[in-house]
C-alpha cells in the first residue's frame, strides 16, 4: 500500500543509467523500466556518453558509479549538475564507505546506495531524492555527518584566516590561485614587484604558510576563486610604489 501511494504521488521520472559494467547497467535499466513511475531514457557506459545522453534526453535522475573505467564518476556528477540544479544524482557503488559517501555528498549527489543493498534500496533512493530527500545508508550516516561537520569547521577556520588579509593581499592571492607568477601578478594589479613581494610576505605571515603552494591550497579550501576581469590599477599613478 505504501509503495502504491508513493507511485501515485510521483509523476514519471526520467532516469539515465551510467555504469561501465555493461551487463549490470543494462540489467538495471530493464528492471527500472518495468516500474510504472520510471522511464529509462538512456544507458551510458562512459562519461562522454553520459553527457551526450543527458543533453539529449534531460533526465530527472542519473544513477551512476563513482568509478567509470579510468574516469571519476563524481567529477561527471558535477558536470551533469552544472546548469541543472534540479537534476538528482544517485550513486550506486560497490565502494560504499563513509569516505566515498562524504565525497559524493560534497559533489552534489543526493542519494548514495550500495550495489549489494538490493534493487528495492535503489528504488527507494530514486523516489526519495525526487521528493527532495537525501539518501545515505544508516550505517554510514553518523560518519558522513561527522566528516561534513569537521570539514565545515575547517572551512570556517580557513575563512577566518582569509579575513585577516587586506583587500590588496586578497587580490595578490587570487592572482596566485589563477596561476600567475610574481611578475605577472605585478602586471595584473599595476604594482611593482617589490610591492607584490611585500604583500606576499605579509600574507604568508597571516596565513601561517611558507610557500605559494600552501597559500593557494588554503585559499581554495576557503573558497577564494581565481581572479577574473580587468586589473584595478590606481587611477592617479598607474602603479603603486
Amino acid at each position: 500500500m505504501a509503495e502504491e501511494l508513493i507511485r501515485s504521488t510521483i509523476s514519471t521520472v526520467r532516469v539515465l543509467v551510467v555504469d561501465d559494467h555493461q551487463v549490470f547497467a543494462d540489467a538495471l535499466a530493464v528492471r527500472l523500466g518495468a516500474e510504472p513511475d520510471l522511464e529509462v531514457v538512456g544507458v551510458a557506459h562512459s562519461g562522454a556518453d553520459a553527457e551526450h545522453l543527458a543533453r539529449r534526453h534531460a533526465p530527472d535522475v542519473v544513477i551512476l558509479d563513482v568509478e567509470l573505467g579510468h574516469a571519476d564518476g563524481l567529477e561527471l556528477a558535477a558536470r551533469l549538475l552544472d546548469g541543472h540544479p534540479e537534476r538528482r544524482i544517485v550513486v550506486a557503488t560497490a565502494h560504499d564507505t563513509a569516505e566515498v559517501a562524504t565525497r559524493s555528498i560534497r559533489a552534489g549527489v543526493r542519494g548514495f546506495v550500495s550495489k549489494d543493498g538490493g534493487f528495492d534500496d535503489l528504488l527507494r533512493a530514486v523516489r526519495g531524492v525526487m521528493r527532495g530527500e537525501t539518501w545515505i545508508p544508516p550505517r554510514l550516516l553518523t560518519s558522513v555527518l561527522d566528516d561534513l561537520r569537521d570539514q565545515g569547521d575547517r572551512n570556517r577556520e580557513f575563512e577566518a584566516l582569509m579575513g585577516l588579509l587586506t583587500p590588496r593581499e586578497r587580490d595578490v592571492l587570487a592572482c596566485m590561485v589563477s596561476g600567475l607568477d610574481r611578475a605577472s601578478v605585478a602586471r595584473e594589479l599595476g604594482l611593482s614587484i617589490d610591492t607584490v613581494r611585500t604583500h606576499t610576505q605579509n600574507m604568508f605571515a597571516k596565513l601561517h604558510v611558507h610557500s605559494v603552494l600552501e597559500a593557494v591550497g588554503l585559499a581554495v579550501r576557503a573558497g577564494v576563486g581565481a581572479r577574473s576581469g580587468e586589473a584595478r590599477v590606481p587611477a592617479s599613478h598607474g602603479r603603486e610604489a
